[in-house]
């Protein structure tokens, strides 16, 4: 459990070290037979993330105008700056350009909540923020990658919807009649403090299965052609950079600090476990290669996350 606890705590690290572990793999052993972890590896990063969820803070009362503004840059804007990066750096390449796209259409995740309050925001709005892009992410996915995406890539869009069913409908129900379990069981103090605490490492552990197995599937191909990593971080950055400009100029024109704070990291970061399960699992070879892409945003959206934070006091005087 402490090993466990030591990766989730240092994200920064571990992913890389696994995305490393994965590409030994990739070089040394056949790894083909690895595909078949990718739906354990998956509930596993997306039912304990949701057994701290509280359905009831969906209709919570106040923090609008942040809820709208982040509806408007996650749903209307981004989607189609990832499509636009897609379309100048891989024109001839929409496999990676879905990848770029499934990266920026799922917004929020625990990291959300965490980051807010690492930097002092408001993280009631985080965990609503949360909440609600994970609601309007699953359900819009499927149409921007048909609308986007469909002339380039044959999309499935009932496949996608069904993934989709199973990633995240289901791993819901289970961890809300888990919470209710524990609840009525050693009561909500005990749940809330002891136990709600313990699960969100075991997600950490998903996400880097996850990563290795995208990595060991495909790390071969980038040591083929090491020009393709710079490729595929270039407009990862450009994306993360633009995402970080446009909410910090809303957020400090329109909101006050802490709701600031909680739309930057409620739009910046993205729900990268759910599109690298996508990638692997709704889009056939081309989700091979865009999950690569996706793993590859995990480091970004760390370091960046962190980074963010420790200026976020100059950026949102007190």
């Amino acid at each position: 459990m402490k090993f466990i606890t030591w990766l989730s705590k240092n994200l920064s690290l571990s992913i890389p070290l696994f995305l490393v572990l994965g590409l030994v793999a990739s070089l040394t052993l056949p790894t083909q037979s690895l595909i078949m972890l990718i739906i354990p590896f998956t509930l596993l990063m997306i039912y304990p993330m949701m057994v701290g969820v509280k359905v009831q803070q969906l209709v919570a009362p106040g923090n609008n105008a942040v809820q709208l503004w982040a509806i408007g840059i996650n749903f209307l804007c981004i989607p189609f700056i990832a499509y636009g990066l897609g379309w100048l750096f891989f024109k001839d390449q929409p496999a990676l350009a879905l990848g770029l796209l499934l990266t920026a259409l799922l917004p929020t995740s625990g990291m959300t909540i965490s980051w807010t309050g690492f930097a002092k925001g408001n993280v009631p709005s985080a965990i609503k923020l949360t909440i609600v892009g994970l609601l309007l992410g699953s359900a819009l996915t499927p149409f921007y990658v048909k609308f986007l995406m469909g002339a380039e890539i044959p999309i499935n869009l009932s496949e996608v919807f069904k993934q989709i069913v199973f990633f995240i409908a289901l791993p819901f129900v289970a961890a809300q009649l888990t919470r209710k379990f524990l609840v009525s069981k050693f009561g909500q103090e005990t749940f809330q403090k002891k136990l709600a605490p313990k699960f969100p490492p075991f997600s950490s552990v998903g996400v880097l299965g996850i990563v290795f197995v995208a990595m060991a599937l495909k790390g071969a191909d980038l040591v083929a052609s090491p020009s393709l990593v710079v490729q595929l971080l270039l407009p990862l950055l450009v994306l993360y950079g633009i995402n970080y400009l446009v909410s910090t100029l809303v957020a400090r024109k329109m909101l006050d600090r802490g709701n600031g704070i909680a739309l930057v990291y409620g739009t910046v970061m993205r729900n990268l476990s759910i599109a690298l399960a996508l990638s692997m699992t709704a889009f056939g070879e081309a989700g091979a290669e865009a999950a690569i892409l996706v793993a590859l945003a995990y480091i970004i959206q760390v370091q960046s996350a962190a980074g963010y934070m420790k200026l976020s006091d100059r950026i949102f005087p007190k």
